[in-house]
């Protein structure tokens, strides 16, 4: 469990900080979308939680363990895969051989049947792929190392259409009981199928966290039914199927699929707050 108490957090003194006075607690076997525009906070919050960057106040404990201490027990169960950064020039293979190593769990059959599915041989020259299979590459070897927590930033940014539906295969895949996976990202659609917990940041501040069992227990998402009173709409616009929107679920209402991109409008807007 990894627990956020009072932080608060700034790049410059004169200026307002990132996170003041924030809190929150992560779940084992959860896969959480960590939702923002760009500038909310949500990468500032990754670095936090890995000890790279450090609170100003406040604490941030993985396993009861501080992170300001980066004990080896705590970072060898920790893998970001940021959402810029550069390989070294070298065979995957040898990376595998160099950095696999640090990490007690990891699995050799987990890699090989993520760059499977990939599309991406083993033998690879990193140096001679894409930004996108370079991503690809460092998503199969993060899964690998089966960490306890593994934090993404923007992961889908730079993948295709295929690709994508790949990443949302390989972390369904290699999700277990015992793993909390953080995924920071704008692309809402990218992981609408894959997460089971919301987190909407604006300004620094979390608008919204819930579980998708929450939300679909608690709103009606999509076409708005005709017979419902206007005070229970809660967010609504108009597209080509006609008004769309969230609405306060009732007893007799079927379950729908939420919709991220209207949550996260319903969101900013201070129209649906946990």
């Amino acid at each position: 469990m990894i627990e956020i108490q009072d932080v608060r957090f700034g790049y410059d003194r004169k200026k307002a900080k990132v996170f003041d006075h924030f809190s929150l607690q992560l779940e084992p076997n959860c896969i959480y979308g960590l939702l923002g525009q760009n500038g909310t906070g949500k990468s500032t919050l990754l670095y936090l939680l890995t000890g790279v960057l450090f609170p100003e106040q406040g604490h941030i404990l993985v396993e009861g363990m501080d992170t300001r201490k980066r004990k080896v027990e705590m970072l060898s169960q920790m893998y970001i895969v940021p959402e810029t950064f550069e390989l070294p020039k070298m065979r995957f293979m040898e990376y595998v051989k160099t950095y696999s190593p640090f990490y007690e769990a990891f699995s050799m059959k987990v890699l090989e049947e993520c760059m499977k599915e990939f599309q991406l041989p083993l033998t690879c020259n990193i140096q001679d792929l894409s930004m996108g299979e370079k991503k690809k590459v460092m998503m199969s070897f993060a899964l690998a190392t089966g960490t306890r927590y593994l934090l993404m930033d923007e992961p889908t940014n730079g993948l295709d259409v295929p690709s994508k539906r790949q990443f949302r295969k390989v972390i369904a895949s290699n999700m277990t009981d015992e793993r909390t996976i953080v995924i920071a990202t704008h692309q809402l659609h990218d992981v609408e199928q894959l997460i089971d917990h919301v987190l909407i940041l604006k300004d620094s501040q979390l608008l919204l966290n819930q579980s998708i069992a929450e939300l679909t227990d608690r709103y009606g998402f999509g076409l708005l039914p005709e017979d419902i009173a206007a005070d229970d709409i809660l967010y609504s616009e108009r597209n080509v199927q006609g008004d769309v929107g969230i609405w306060l679920r009732r007893p007799d209402d079927q379950e729908t699929t939420v919709e991220l991109e209207m949550l996260f409008n319903a969101a900013v807007q201070g129209k649906v707050r946990s």
